[in-house]
């Protein structure tokens, strides 16, 4: 993982594409452009558990595709006005410990209320409610569209 330049002010958010990550970065944004804080948007991803090893391209193209996701969401989000730097990351793992850790040293983390897996009528998915917990920052939780 990179590291962020000491007393640099960044914001990391947790972005999975759904709607309520994406009101979270849309938030993240003017809370970066209000404070002059840099951005990182992460997402994360997990190699599938199956019985024995799958090809190591498949690595890369679940790496690829969480790009594109990510790529995306920031896209819908911003526009070319927005003074903001936002650094896009994508990292392999579990995403309450990869948010966690980047959060390390921010002003801020920030999710949604919930993202896409779960149970649709929770209030706070489980990576959400483990940064709440365990963040080393203030979190913000940003509700986003009920399913």
């Amino acid at each position: 993982m990179d590291t962020a330049v000491p007393h640099e002010r960044r914001i990391v958010v947790g972005v999975d594409g759904s709607s309520p990550s994406k009101r979270a970065l849309r938030w993240a944004v003017g809370q970066a452009a209000a404070t002059g804080a840099a951005i990182e948007a992460v997402i994360c991803w997990r190699f599938p558990t199956v019985h024995g090893w799958a090809p190591a391209s498949v690595d890369r193209e679940l790496g690829a595709v969480a790009s594109r996701i990510l790529a995306q969401a920031v896209a819908e989000v911003t526009t070319d006005d927005d003074p903001v730097e936002i650094r896009e990351i994508v990292e392999s793992g579990h995403a309450a410990e990869i948010l966690l850790e980047r959060a390390r040293g921010a002003e801020l983390l920030v999710v949604g209320n919930r993202g896409l897996g779960g149970f649709a009528g929770t209030l706070l998915g489980s990576v959400g409610q483990h940064c709440v917990q365990h963040a080393p920052c203030p979190v913000v939780v940003v509700r986003g569209d009920q399913a």
